[in-house]
């Protein structure tokens, strides 16, 4: 196999090429990590060919899934993503346990009243602050209650009683109660999904991805009717999906921040980021930015802003390259997208 049917086939699996249903496309790239809600939302709108910003939370909550981040993903999925009973009930006890910051007694105060606000229609995350502060919340306590990182809300949400909405505000909603999937057929699940719709991936991209030692992901493969293949002295994992590989790379794609196609993979080893543009896109405090890919090559970063698109390049590139990186935005954005090219 060659980097350029390497880049097809990965292309094609992640819907970058064949678009599919938002349901699909969520579903199959194991959730969309969602720190900054509007790349989720671009990164679905590309893959997707049913895309309505209307009824796109529609099905979608987020949640901590993988490698403990912020994920988009299908409502119907947390039993999945939130498997095996044992954590799930042992995370929210454990978090109920009196810290530094506040009582267990408290947490449990505190946490009755989170539900009971989603319960009565007051469900964004500052309302409920503040009426927790009215009801004797210190500040102290707010530290353990409401950390972004952790705290009540975290465990409230692993715990099977809320996600977050699918929205840029940060709201809460119930979600059904639901009986997580057990720990290994979950991940062998979830372990599928990427190696049919990131593949083909190597033992170091899996382990990347996962945040697992790659003593698991062989375990995983002998699991899986995977197939194998080489690219340049590299062994490739791959599970056959059916789809053809008989089209041609789009001239242009604009990426989102913390991508599928960048973040499924260990980032030195990318056939679509050359490493002397790492830096330009993985930045030194973790973030993903918004990439262009440009003829299956990662040449410059993007940005809106209102209807302005700075569109940042990183090498020089002739006149019918610009044309396809605009024609692309206007299709996205339309055609009153002020596009600013800048080096």
């Amino acid at each position: 196999m060659t980097f350029d049917e390497l880049k097809l086939r990965r292309l094609t699996e992640q819907y970058l090429i064949q678009p599919s249903s938002k349901y699909e496309v969520v579903k199959n790239l194991c959730g969309i990590q969602a720190q900054f809600f509007s790349y989720s939302v671009h990164a679905v709108k590309i893959r997707a060919n049913d895309f309505n910003e209307a009824t796109f939370a529609d099905g979608l909550v987020r949640n901590w899934t993988l490698r403990g981040t912020m994920h988009l993903l299908l409502e119907e999925d947390l039993p999945l993503f939130k498997h095996d009973a044992q954590y799930r009930f042992v995370r929210l006890r454990d978090t109920l346990e009196g810290d530094e910051h506040i009582s267990a007694e408290r947490k449990k105060y505190f946490a009755d009243i989170i539900i009971d606000s989603i319960k009565q229609g007051v469900n964004e995350r500052e309302m409920i602050k503040q009426r927790c502060f009215a009801l004797g919340m210190t500040a102290g306590e707010a530290k353990s209650v409401f950390d972004p990182w952790g705290g009540l809300t975290h465990a409230l949400c692993d715990s099977g009683i809320m996600s977050y909405t699918a929205e840029q505000a940060k709201k809460y909603k119930l979600v059904k109660p639901y009986m997580p999937m057990k720990s290994d057929e979950a991940q062998l699940e979830i372990a599928r999904r990427y190696f049919t719709h990131y593949a083909p991936v190597t033992l170091k991209d899996a382990a990347y991805f996962f945040k697992k030692p790659q003593a698991k992901i062989k375990e995983w493969l002998r699991k899986l009717p995977v197939e194998i293949v080489n690219c340049s002295n590299k062994t490739y994992y791959y599970i056959d999906s059916g789809n053809s590989y008989d089209h041609d790379i789009p001239a242009c794609i604009f990426l989102a921040g913390f991508d599928p196609l960048m973040l499924g993979y260990e980032k030195t080893d990318s056939p679509f980021l050359p490493l002397e543009r790492l830096r330009g896109i993985y930045t030194l405090t973790g973030i993903v930015l918004p990439s262009i890919l440009l003829h299956g090559k990662v040449i410059g970063k993007w940005q809106r802003k209102g209807k302005k698109l700075v569109c940042t390049l990183f090498e020089r590139i002739t006149a019918k390259d610009k044309r396809h990186i605009t024609d692309t935005a206007e299709k996205l954005w339309g055609a009153g997208v002020n596009i600013v090219f800048e080096a």
